[in-house]
């Protein structure tokens, strides 16, 4: 059997797989003229498509058409028996439930509860035509609404009205909300999503339910302080709170108990019974119905002084252009607007179709929300985003399509054409208590802290962060330090990764961390070391100072010692009299400057965990390279991704020709152990172990 044949063999049993040459065995480097023609007709054809797909037909505007409205696709193919029932059913709970939180969220906005009503509105009929979630339910949101209200609130000092009034006016019937997102639907500024992780969501959002919960406490005691504005508004609110605490009113207090009590236990149990339940009580609208009840046929408001709703108007409003002078104003409020309500959208419409086994398109979802608070701007609505605790609720009383969105349309449609002058008498401290028993969620996510902790510290303090940030200063501050203390964690962890020497695990190909594993076998005269993150300018450093720990040499201290050596070798020689040159202080000194005595031949790094080469690290690729060729020590590279294969080659590391490349790259780090093991033996029995530079193919390190 010839030679090849048996390195074939002997790779294959290794569960390796040969690559074939080309028949000529050449590279685009080898014949440029033959490259130079493969990219022209690349350009050709990426010239041909951009043509075809600028070109105008039917087909293409149906298609466009199609796309941009989803609706069309899968209404037709709407299965009426099969989905109506769950569609329906769905839409009146949403619709039920929406009502109640569109007036309580209104105080978060800081708004007239007619706003909340026609947000919901219009957003659910919205994302009807233009969503590719089936089970996402769209409106008003508390964070949302939060972040819209501290604008009003901004807005409304600089106009030089008072904050102190409990029934502040709407700036321009509720367009500069509009504004605020126009700006950030222009200019499609969903990409920051990208570095929200979860922790730093988390953090956000249960921060912000602190805030949330200490702007309703002035209405569930029924008190009246100013609404703080800027950094520390917690801190500032909760101090303006205790001051005031004697003027409490009781009616507020004692209806603030009551409903509190009510909600809970009724949330309680119906999570408790949820798999009986073939829809949840509607217990905000219960509790809404009859706190109006008693607050007007008791006359609280003119008896005990509580803080009423007041006049909710029925019918639309005039369309009405949004205020364009503002947009530059709210510019930068509106990024933190569009990247919580895009982020909260996109995940919860992800979720969903994971669970029910269908797809959305991000891209489409972005145009989706972009369109539900564009549009709407002009007919006086605000802000909008999907919410997670109404999703729940849609996919548990059987929603099958967006049908239900405009089912709950239709229900906040009749309040708003009929019913909402029945709700003028309901008390605010109600709507208060609604509010903070809906964060029940978000806030029990401080018991969450200490498994979050067991099982990722960094995580944890990145969620504590964003938490007190988001708290402590503000919302949109607190979003900003979240993302960037996250980033920062993610450098600092790449500049100080994980390094170790492997050993090999007894009778077998695979190695790993000696430190980790026990009875691992060492390979005499080679050392393997494992870099567990990509290599460049940041951690180069750490790098090499990992490289000269764990082997214990650090080639230049080594090659400046043989210097230092050799040279007193070459002055002892020059010297007639031994006797004077071998005495005790020469001794002394000849002794310091011995060589190191080197226990590795061949030095082999394990790249499989390294996914990107910059040119910092090229080069420190480079340097140790030549640094250890100086001590006659080899240095191999094992398990190379393409991309770090591809910068090595432009980083000129394995030379002009690449000639060297087959004696220095590996398929696996058993195979440059075995050449490392096999460089005393002939040249021509060695080559079964390398790749020819024209078949660099990785195999992952199994």
């Amino acid at each position: 059997m010839q030679r090849s044949e048996l390195a074939e063999k002997e790779l294959c049993s290794e569960g390796q797989q040969i690559p074939k040459a080309p028949p000529s065995g050449e590279d685009k480097f080898s014949h440029p003229l033959r490259y130079q023609k493969n990219e022209m007709q690349e350009t050709h054809r990426k010239k041909s498509k951009l043509r075809k797909s600028c070109s105008y037909s039917p087909r293409k505007l149906k298609n466009f058409v199609m796309d941009f409205l989803p609706v069309l696709r899968w209404l037709p193919k709407y299965q009426c028996k099969e989905y109506i029932w769950g569609d329906v059913m769905s839409g009146l709970v949403i619709g039920i439930i929406l009502v109640p939180q569109a007036i309580a969220y209104s105080l978060l906005a800081g708004l007239k509860p007619i706003y909340s009503l026609y947000t919901s509105f219009f957003a659910n009929i919205i994302y009807f035509l233009m969503g590719t979630s089936r089970h996402v339910s769209v409106g008003i949101f508390s964070l949302i609404s939060l972040m819209v209200g501290q604008v009003v609130d901004r807005e409304l000092i600089l106009a030089g009205f008072d904050l102190n009034d409990d029934a502040p006016p709407v700036l321009g019937d509720g367009s500069l909300q509009s504004d605020i997102y126009q700006v950030s639907g222009f200019f499609r500024l969903g990409f920051v999503s990208m570095y929200l992780s979860e922790s730093v969501l988390d953090g956000f959002a249960t921060g912000a339910s602190l805030t949330i919960l200490t702007a309703q406490v002035k209405y569930l005691i029924g008190i009246k302080i100013p609404r703080s504005q800027g950094h520390g508004m917690l801190v500032i609110t909760w101090i303006n709170i205790f001051r005031n605490i004697s003027q409490a009113n009781i009616c507020d207090v004692i209806t603030s108990a009551i409903c509190i009590v009510v909600l809970v236990a009724a949330k309680e149990l119906g999570d408790r019974y949820k798999h009986k339940l073939k829809f949840p009580l509607p217990t905000e609208l219960v509790v809404i119905v009859v706190a109006t009840l008693v607050s007007h046929y008791g006359n609280l408001n003119e008896v005990y002084g509580s803080s009423v709703s007041g006049a909710i108007p029925t019918g639309f409003i005039a369309p009405e252009v949004p205020r364009f002078n503002l947009m530059l104003r709210v510019a930068v409020d509106a990024l933190p607007l569009a990247v919580v309500s895009f982020v909260f959208t996109v995940s919860l419409s992800e979720m969903c179709a994971k669970k029910y086994a269908y797809t959305i398109r991000a891209n489409q979802e972005m145009f989706a929300v972009g369109f539900c608070n564009i549009i709407p701007s002009f007919f006086h609505s605000f802000a909008t985003s999907a919410a997670l605790a109404k999703t729940l609720v849609k996919t548990s009383t059987g929603c099958q399509t967006q049908v239900s969105g405009v089912i709950s349309a239709m229900v906040v449609l009749l309040v708003l054409l009929f019913l909402a002058p029945l709700f003028y008498s309901l008390q605010k401290c109600v709507l208060a208590c609604i509010i903070i028993v809906s964060l029940r969620g978000a806030l029990r996510k401080f018991r969450d802290v200490p498994a979050r902790y067991h099982a990722n510290k960094v995580d944890t303090v990145v969620w504590v962060v964003t938490m007190a940030a988001s708290a402590l200063i503000s919302t949109e501050v607190g979003l900003l330090v979240g993302i960037v203390f996250s980033m920062i964690c993610i450098i600092v962890r790449t500049q100080r990764p994980r390094t170790a020497l492997l050993g090999q695990i007894q009778d077998t190909s695979f190695y790993e961390d000696d430190l980790e594993y026990e009875n691992l076998s060492s390979i005499p005269k080679v050392k393997i070391f494992r870099f567990e993150a990509p290599l460049y300018y940041a951690n180069r450093n750490y790098f090499l100072k990992s490289l000269y720990r764990l082997t214990g040499l650090d080639p230049n201290l080594e090659a400046a010692r043989r210097k230092k050596y050799e040279k007193k070798e070459k002055q002892h020689m020059k010297k007639e009299d031994h006797t004077t040159a071998n005495g005790l202080g020469g001794g002394d000194t000849t002794l310091q400057l011995v060589p190191k005595q080197i226990d590795f031949q061949t030095l082999i790094v394990d790249c499989s965990s390294i996914s990107f080469l910059d040119t910092t690290g090229v080069n420190t690729l480079k340097e140790i390279l030549k640094d250890y060729k100086e001590l006659n020590i080899s240095v191999l590279l094992a398990c190379c991704n393409p991309a770090v294969i591809d910068s090595l080659k432009r980083g000129g590391y394995f030379g002009k020709d690449f000639g060297s490349m087959q004696e220095m790259l590996f398929y696996s780090i058993h195979n440059a152990v075995q050449f490392a093991q096999d460089q005393k033996l002939p040249e021509d029995c060695s080559h079964q172990h390398r790749i020819p530079p024209n078949q660099i193919y990785v195999q992952p390190n199994t």
